[in-house]
């Protein structure tokens, strides 16, 4: 196995960004986090409250052998709506805003090739707004957060803003 490789992707409601990845071959693991403001060891109320600068995230390490950066990117883009830089869904807020996070030259080519990828298939009514930032310190979110869809899976699929996720998700991508 090659050394294993770190990924920040921001799509809004962290909760809603671990199950596409989860199972993936390749994904060694998902943590669900904060990333990207002032604070340090932020809480979720305070990340919540939109005090802070940092958005929901979550952390994936990799075994880029078995799935590529790209590839993980992929998945990403088929989760968001990258013209929506108020939030994501029924989540708003700058809390929820989409970001990509690269830790070198090599994540930070492969998402704008990505990017550009997406603003040409004309999938999306507007520009794509969703930056592409130098990886910021990874605050892990507090352990109730982790892997909330499998924990409360009532509660997850009753949420108001993954309803309103996958209704856009069916339509844009013909999936849910």
């Amino acid at each position: 196995m090659a050394e294993p490789k770190a990924a920040i992707l921001a799509g809004g409601c962290f909760w809603c960004m671990v199950m596409p990845f989860d199972g993936k071959e390749g994904v060694l693991s998902i943590r669900s986090g904060y990333t990207g403001g002032t604070v340090e060891n932020p809480t979720y109320p305070q990340v919540k409250a939109q005090t802070t600068g940092h958005v929901e995230a979550v952390k994936i390490e990799y075994d880029p052998d078995r799935i590529s950066f790209s590839e993980l990117l992929d998945v990403f883009w088929r989760q968001i709506d990258p013209t929506d830089d108020g939030g994501q869904f029924g989540d708003r807020g700058s809390s929820y805003r989409t970001a990509i996070f690269y830790f070198d030259e090599e994540q930070r080519q492969a998402a704008e090739a990505s990017r550009a990828a997406m603003e040409a298939s004309g999938k999306f009514a507007g520009p794509i707004v969703t930056p592409i930032l130098p990886a910021a310190p990874f605050y892990e979110a507090e352990e109730y957060h982790q892997d909330y869809a499998k924990k409360e899976p009532e509660k997850y699929a009753d949420d108001f803003a993954v309803k309103q996720r996958k209704a856009f998700l069916h339509e844009l991508w013909d999936e849910a």
